[in-house]
């Protein structure tokens, strides 16, 4: 289990308190004493109740799944514009201002989180999922709507933005809280990873869709007849087949979610899911009181959010270094992807192997920190006179890409053992405000300083060199493990 536990006294309010004799034993009259003396006490064993059994059912990957496609969707949507930003620029007039602030609305939708996390600690799962899915819809559609003034239509888009960024708190904080839900101990961080990471394999999805349907302005495209011209209204057309392609699936989610989306089994999967939980308010004062939740909550909001940033305008950023929009867009696809299969399979083994969760990040931030190092001097070859090649840019940015992004599970795990009995989405929405917070600094000065970006490159090494410093710093503790697998035997 590791060395991590927190100490006694940090623990006792976790363990149940003992059960009282039965009345029928507390009635039980005393034999007396020899010459009517005082009465002889006798024993009376007391039967300490054991924890009822966690229970899993089938269905639990079915609420998973539809979950986990929300998050891919609102990804896929706020990651649209990026991907072709010199094709957008042609079609609809978009500037290097307006491509940022369409990458900004995510951060902005962070800012009402916390009606967001007191609605999922009071309603449950169903009516948060409804409401965010509903606000997808809505958000997609506005995209689509075809007025001829562009003006007005990149105000709608504008809105759109706003809208899906609106949905960000639920399908990124909620993931812990449903792995707790549904799932028994040995399966919660697989199931975290699974629905954290698919929002960020649908951010690898624009990646790949934008640039192979709509052609560049340059004349890249991936050779598809599909894409062969390359005028301003073929590439209108193009995008407006993305725009409403999205906007068809999102309405399918949502509707599959309408139809079912239990907020909760019948009967919970641990000991952990069944225990009281602290009060919305008392929860905010301990999160806030905690040193070591400050400390881990920094070492991932800084990175995380500089990252994101950073691979929301990828291809704005390499195309100083006369990368390809088609280049940029497999560049950011494979550095998501490899981190969405790293992920999974660094939750599964701590799943297997408990009490390692500091070690595992210890390893993904340490590569991380190299691959961003790498990266960034790469980019400086008229200064460090490193080969610039395709090879180079793919190979640190898909590893930088694997190192941060299989690190979101693992952390999200943490966060929960650190601060339990602390709601699960109210500590997760806590966390990823903070690195919204950072990457909308990052992009608010991005807005005003665009010419040149070896600034934004040098942000990457030195976030992660900064986490892994709190990290080797952070004394872990696991007491939603001890509750399950100590306190239930």
């Amino acid at each position: 289990m590791g060395l991590g536990w927190s100490s006694a006294e940090e623990r006792q309010p976790l363990l149940r308190p003992p059960s009282p004799p039965p009345a029928a034993q507390q009635r039980r009259p005393q034999p007396r004493g020899a010459a009517g003396g005082p009465a002889v006490p006798v024993p009376v064993p007391v039967r300490r109740l054991a924890p009822a059994a966690g229970r899993v059912y089938g269905r639990r990957w079915l609420v998973l799944l539809l979950f986990s496609l929300l998050g891919f969707s609102q990804g896929l949507v706020w990651n649209s514009w990026g991907p072709i930003q010199n094709s957008a620029r042609l079609a609809f007039g978009f500037s290097g201002w307006d491509i940022a602030l369409l990458v900004f609305w995510g951060p902005i939708g962070f800012v009402p989180c916390f009606f967001f996390m007191w609605l999922m600690d009071k309603k449950g799962l169903r009516v948060t999922v409804l409401l965010t899915s509903s606000l997808m819809v809505l958000g997609a559609g506005l995209r689509c709507v075809p007025v001829s003034d562009l003006e007005l239509r990149k105000k709608l888009i504008h809105g759109g933005q706003l809208l899906n960024g609106l949905a960000g708190p639920t399908v990124m904080n909620a993931a812990p809280f449903l792995s707790t839900t549904w799932f028994s101990p040995d399966e919660r961080a697989t199931a975290t990873a699974i629905a954290s990471l698919l929002n960020y394999l649908g951010c690898a999805g624009a990646f790949l869709v934008g640039p192979l349907v709509v052609p560049s302005p340059n004349g890249t495209s991936l050779h598809l007849p599909l894409v062969s011209l390359s005028n301003t209204e073929h590439i209108k057309d193009r995008i407006e087949a993305v725009l409403y392609a999205e906007f068809g699936m999102v309405s399918l989610i949502f509707s599959a979610a309408l139809a079912y989306f239990p907020s909760r089994p019948p009967f919970p999967p641990s000991v952990a899911a069944a225990s009281q939980r602290l009060s919305y308010r008392r929860s905010f004062c301990r999160l806030l009181s905690n040193f070591r939740f400050l400390m881990i909550a920094l070492a991932y909001a800084i990175p995380l959010g500089v990252f994101s940033g950073w691979s929301g305008v990828l291809d704005l950023i390499l195309t100083p270094v006369h990368v390809s929009q088609v280049d940029a867009g497999w560049i950011g696809f494979w550095s998501i992807v490899g981190g969405c299969v790293v992920g999974i399979a660094m939750a599964r083994f701590a799943d297997f192997i408990r009490g390692m969760l500091k070690f595992i990040l210890l390893l993904l931030l340490s590569g991380a920190t190299l691959a961003s190092t790498w990266f960034t001097l790469t980019c400086l070859t008229n200064v460090t006179h490193l080969p610039l090649t395709t090879a180079t840019l793919y190979t640190s940015c898909i590893l930088l890409g694997i190192f941060l992004n299989s690190s979101i599970p693992i952390f999200f795990e943490l966060f929960v053992e650190t601060v339990y009995p602390v709601p699960e989405g109210i500590t997760c929405g806590v966390v990823t405000f903070l690195s919204n917070i950072f990457m909308g600094v990052l992009l608010f000065f991005l807005t005003f300083y665009h010419t040149e970006f070896s600034w934004f490159n040098w942000c990457l090494p030195g976030s992660c060199l900064l986490s892994l410093l709190l990290i080797l710093c952070f004394r872990e503790s696991y007491d939603r493990l001890y509750l399950d697998v100590v306190v239930s035997v």
